[in-house]
């Protein structure tokens, strides 16, 4: 049970600096990571209250810190 909670405290957070560097767009990352939430609490892998509020923290921590990025700059590709 305590890997449960250790990953609903990193992995949505993660998800949405990983979502925001794919399509640079932290709204639409963090959209696809509460959908990613909703599916796993729909199929039954979230049993109780206590792990969404501990997602729901990890996403509005993960959606502050992709805020906190750098912009990419649009004429420098590498």
């Amino acid at each position: 049970m305590l890997i449960k909670y250790l990953a609903a405290l990193l992995l949505p957070g993660l998800l949405v600096l990983l979502f925001t560097r794919v399509c640079y767009n932290r709204v639409i990352a963090l959209i696809l990571t509460v959908a990613l939430i909703a599916t796993s609490v729909y199929k039954g892998y979230t049993h109780t209250m206590t792990l969404i509020i501990i997602d729901a923290f990890s996403l509005t921590a993960g959606f502050w810190l992709a805020s906190k990025m750098k912009p990419r700059k649009s004429g420098s590709r590498s």
